[in-house]
């Protein structure tokens, strides 16, 4: 079942720029593993994903609420969140509303599969596969803290990677002057 290995490491190398008791969004959860990852940092998940016997497992880390994100309707209009984490998971209409979900010095933790990856397997059609800097374009008015493009091996894979954040008073967030 998805959502049952262990947690992406460029979230848990990115994790501690959350603020304490952060409110935490994982985006397309799974069985949760990255809100059962938070859990145990001390923040407050709530997981979104349509298969109702992931969201069983994932309701042992928080709340969990059973959408289809891509033909129903947005189950967030008007929340925002400290976190937003997004693994393995490309809709682009939907980025808009996602990034709407950032609270005000919101973090945003996102990892997927980028073009080049059809060649190692799935996802292999180009709706599901990033584009060169798609996530940096998509990213343009926060600030970046971290993004990477390209190959990485073991198993083989092209992936996209970014942590971003809201920006405060239009200046980058100060993470770096943080206590954490």
């Amino acid at each position: 079942m998805h959502g049952t290995e262990a947690p992406s490491l460029w979230v848990q190398r990115w994790s501690h720029l959350a603020k304490p008791q952060s409110q935490v969004l994982d985006l397309a959860c799974g069985a949760g593993r990255h809100m059962k990852y938070f859990q145990s940092l001390g923040h407050l998940c709530t997981g979104i994903d349509r298969s109702a016997e992931a969201l069983a497992e994932a309701s042992s880390y928080g709340k969990v609420i059973e959408a289809d994100i891509e033909g129903g309707p947005w189950p967030l209009s008007g929340q925002t969140f400290d976190v937003v984490v997004v693994t393995h998971y490309l809709w682009r209409p939907l980025m808009p509303r996602i990034l709407e979900c950032l609270a005000p010095e919101g973090l945003f933790i996102y990892e997927t599969f980028a073009l080049g990856h059809e060649k190692f397997g799935k996802p292999s059609r180009p709706d599901f596969l990033l584009k060169p800097g798609e996530l940096l374009q998509t990213c343009a008015h926060l600030h970046v803290i971290a993004y990477e493009d390209g190959y990485w091996d073991q198993p083989a894979k092209c992936i996209q990677r970014i942590v971003a954040a809201q920006k405060v008073n239009d200046l980058p967030h100060p993470f770096w002057l943080s206590s954490r």
